[in-house]
């Protein structure tokens, strides 16, 4: 497979980073050359400078010859005459797109296989706001991703002080529960870890746990924490982000969106049904205590400026708001938010490259998820019929290493397996993996 990446930023990196470790050709357009030389330094892609709507570009990374484009720039316009340009002059079978433009993406027509053939559109603002409403949904967790359509949720919890789970190791845990718990994953001092049974918690650790979604009850009493979706929020910034968020929430909680510009808080006011907007700064104290911010349940914090989410959010915290989720496009501000106690941090641009690399399959992998800052990776596959998986007992089976299933899914129906239970032909698997693994867990599901 030959694939065309046009954006060397973030977003365009970690998508060749994961192209790259599947074995597939990766070629990266970027005008940017300090970019294009970070990308050609760390991993093993070619690139090229140049405009990604710059036929010559797309014609010298090979176009003639692509499966697939992936447009990722800052620019929805240069996205678009990438995409247009891949299907008129070079017939690539399949273009991506991140779309940031409301009046584009929602534009189905403009998308459609007649015209631009855009399958499928990616929009951050939206797929950050959507990240935001899981969390919201699951109030004591810091990560969130559905699988099955929610039957299945990963959700990511941090070990606070005084937790009955410290200093105990997994395999008694689970003895003490009535229902099936599993951890997949363990971060740890910024380094990630696939855990046996034997692994102990420490304070701090953030641990990602496949759970059913009828079972969540059952889990959060464990974990001595509240199961009920928030319903008191205040969302400081209404850019995109804020607005979506407040859409999809405004009829089940109570919503206040701080908002510094005027005429932006016209627009949310003339959009929304039920939110209440005010006019003044996230970062104001004295505004924030006049809110009541000490009753919030969740403070979301999804300004442009990523310095202003951290310092508001930190600030909502120490005023007393049970949670805070903060919006950090700066990959790198991402494990110095964790460590100054926020218990949220999410990166639209992580979020925007797993989306699209959940689109980007091969053989048996049906979808791919980089979570933990890219530390690594939640996949759901399915099982061939050649794969040595079938029929034996998952304590007899040879994982490849930092591997762990974490969830079956059989005829719809889905379980947290033990050492016991067995894979069967067809059936799809939801694993954690370190990111060097993936190469040969999609061998041995063939």
């Amino acid at each position: 497979m030959h694939v065309i990446i046009v954006g060397a930023g973030e977003v365009g990196f970690q998508i060749a980073r994961f192209l790259t470790n599947e074995s597939i050709d990766v070629v990266v357009i970027d005008r940017d050359t300090d970019k294009l030389k970070r990308v050609s330094e760390e991993l093993d892609v070619a690139v090229v400078e140049g405009e990604g709507g710059d036929p010559s570009a797309l014609k010298e990374a090979g176009a003639e010859r692509a499966d697939m484009l992936l447009a990722v720039t800052n620019s929805d316009e240069t996205n678009m005459i990438s995409c247009l340009l891949a299907k008129a002059l070079f017939s690539i079978p399949r273009k991506i797109a991140r779309i940031r433009n409301p009046d584009y993406f929602f534009n189905k027509e403009l998308m459609s296989r007649e015209n631009l053939d855009i399958d499928p559109v990616i929009n951050p603002e939206l797929e950050a706001a959507r990240a935001v409403t899981r969390l919201l949904e699951v109030p004591f967790a810091s990560e969130v991703e559905d699988f099955e359509k929610g039957l299945i949720k990963v959700i990511a919890y941090k070990i606070p002080e005084g937790s009955r789970l410290v200093g105990r190791a997994l395999k008694d845990i689970r003895v003490k529960l009535a229902t099936r718990f599993l951890i997949g994953l363990i971060i740890r001092n910024e380094k990630a870890l696939i855990p046996t049974g034997n692994d102990k918690l420490n304070v701090g650790d953030i641990v990602y746990m496949p759970i059913l979604k009828t079972e969540l009850p059952d889990v959060a009493s464990l974990l001595d924490v509240s199961v009920r979706p928030s319903k008191r929020i205040m969302i400081i910034g209404g850019g995109r982000v804020g607005y979506y968020i407040a859409s999809s929430m405004e009829y089940k909680s109570d919503i206040k969106i701080i908002e510094k510009d005027q005429e932006r808080c016209k627009y949310l006011s003339r959009y929304l049904g039920k939110s209440l907007i005010l006019h003044g700064d996230g970062a104001d104290q004295k505004l924030l205590e006049e809110e009541n911010v000490k009753e919030m349940e969740v403070v979301v914090t999804v300004t442009n400026s990523d310095e202003l989410n951290i310092m508001s959010a930190l600030l909502a915290k120490k005023m007393g708001a049970l949670k805070t989720i903060a919006i950090v496009n700066r990959t790198d501000y991402i494990p110095l938010a964790h460590s100054l106690g926020l218990q949220a941090v999410l990166s639209p641009r992580m979020i925007t490259a797993s989306s699209i690399m959940r689109c980007v399959r091969q053989g048996e992998i049906i979808s791919l998820t980089s979570t933990a800052n890219a530390k690594a990776e939640i996949i759901e596959a399915r099982v061939g019929p050649n794969s040595p998986l079938i029929g034996s007992p998952l304590k007899d089976i040879s994982m490849p290493k930092s591997t762990l299933v974490g969830a079956v899914i059989r005829d719809e129906r889905a379980i947290i397996p033990t050492g016991n239970d067995y894979i069967e032909q067809g059936d799809r698997l939801v694993v954690f993996a370190a990111k060097e693994s993936i190469k040969e867990l999609e061998d041995i599901l063939q």
